[in-house]
């Protein structure tokens, strides 16, 4: 009688590793059942036709290298872990400091939200949409600059009709810019915000912007004069 270890997962495992993003509680899970099965197979086997010693080696084997995953996995995990903290510790001095992230949202504070775009070559026209946290457009203007590189935006806070919307919102931009010859032409957006606070979120250490979580990896640059731009 011969088993062969498979990927599959029983339903307590899936189940565990759905809660569990590392997967570390499901692959023990997987190793113990591997180990039952092995054991059950050396009880049960034919004495007419044992199990083939090369094979019972390679089942072994593979036995060792999982658990040594599971080993490497848990200690990746403190390791990040750790990473992430120092990481935290050391960007407290940057609480109060006005930053340039990349994505496209932004926290509207002050009856201003500062956002920024490039464009990889000049456009024949360029529009902008705000975007509240429900998807819905409160404002939106078809005069944004389309020249190529950097551009920065700078809205007001105000909806297209005119009505002041409360600080606190957290809203994205949406750019859409078209060449000459009617193709589209990709923007790369950026939003700037001063941080609030550090935190560690998933593992990552992660910048608070005014309420809205920025991972660290998304700093472009730190901003020492608040950004001079076009605004609605």
């Amino acid at each position: 009688m011969t088993i062969t270890p498979t990927s599959a997962t029983t339903p307590a495992a899936a189940g565990a590793s759905a809660s569990n993003p590392t997967g570390v509680l499901g692959f023990t899970q997987n190793f113990n059942t591997f180990l039952t099965l092995l054991t059950t197979q050396l009880q049960n086997q034919d004495p007419l036709s044992p199990l083939d010693s090369n094979q019972f080696t390679q089942q072994l084997v593979m036995f060792s290298q999982v658990e040594q995953q599971i080993q490497t996995n848990s200690q990746l995990t403190t390791l990040i872990a750790g990473q992430a903290a120092s990481e935290t510790v050391a960007a407290l001095p940057m609480v109060g400091q006005t930053i340039e992230y990349s994505g496209n949202q932004a926290v509207l504070q002050n009856g201003q939200a500062a956002y920024s775009y490039t464009l990889p070559s000049a456009a024949a026209s360029a529009s902008i949409a705000i975007q509240d946290s429900g998807g819905n457009t409160v404002f939106q203007t078809t005069t944004a600059s389309p020249s190529a590189g950097a551009n920065s935006f700078v809205w007001n806070g105000q909806t297209t009709a005119g009505q002041q919307l409360p600080d606190g919102g957290i809203y994205t931009i949406q750019v859409s810019a078209t060449a000459a010859n009617n193709t589209a032409v990709t923007a790369t957006t950026a939003a700037v915000g001063t941080i609030t606070g550090v935190s560690v979120i998933n593992n990552a250490a992660t910048f608070n912007v005014s309420g809205l979580a920025v991972p660290m990896t998304q700093l472009l640059s730190i901003i020492t004069n608040s950004p001079s731009s076009a605004s609605n």
